[in-house]
């Protein structure tokens, strides 16, 4: 088992398995809204990343996800890569799945890392969805030159989907748990 502050060979492989998990939901497509930002089920990759890996190794996981793609690996939404991304409307999204990933694992891992059904669906919400709109809106703003209201209102058709990747997440750590509760360990 690993400690907080220590990276192991195995939390290596497993931050690479996340960044390939998270880099395989952007491709049973994307749904264009219209602003630039299409959903996508990264978000459910992210979540899972915070709530399975804690929030340091999410966090890592999402960071090579992100970086991988803007080296030119096409596993943005779209099929897309490159800096070129971080001009556009969802670069603050993508930006933000690295703290919204810390935050989720923090959140999730908190009280010893015991599971808790509570604590993912909490860590989910406030790290993959507040914390990730919170980065992504403002920079959406800034990229499409509108003002935050604009931003915000361009974004609310997507959190119905967003609450139902928070509830996947429950359902598929719950699972996973069960049958693997040593995949969440730190």
């Amino acid at each position: 088992m690993a400690t907080s502050n220590k990276i192991t060979l195995r939390d290596l492989s497993r931050i690479a398995i996340f960044a390939a998990i998270i880099a395989a939901l952007t491709f049973p497509g994307a749904i264009p809204m219209g602003i630039g930002v299409p959903i996508t089920l990264q978000t459910l990759g992210v979540m899972l990343a915070g709530v399975v890996l804690g929030g340091t190794r999410g966090a890592l996981a999402v960071t090579l996800y992100v970086a991988l793609g803007l080296i030119g690996l096409p596993i943005f939404a779209e099929h897309s890569s490159g800096f070129a991304v971080l001009a556009g409307p969802s670069a603050g999204f993508l930006l933000g799945f690295i703290p919204g990933a810390f935050v989720t694992g923090l959140i999730a891992h908190a009280n010893s890392g015991k599971f808790s059904i509570i604590r993912t669906v909490l860590g989910a919400i406030i790290g993959g969805i507040a914390v990730v709109y919170a980065i992504g809106i403002p920079v959406m703003a800034a990229n499409l030159q509108v003002d935050l209201l604009t931003a915000t209102t361009y974004v609310t058709p997507f959190l119905t989907g967003d609450f139902i990747k928070v509830a996947l997440t429950a359902i598929i750590a719950f699972g996973l748990y069960r049958a693997y509760p040593k995949a969440f360990k730190n």
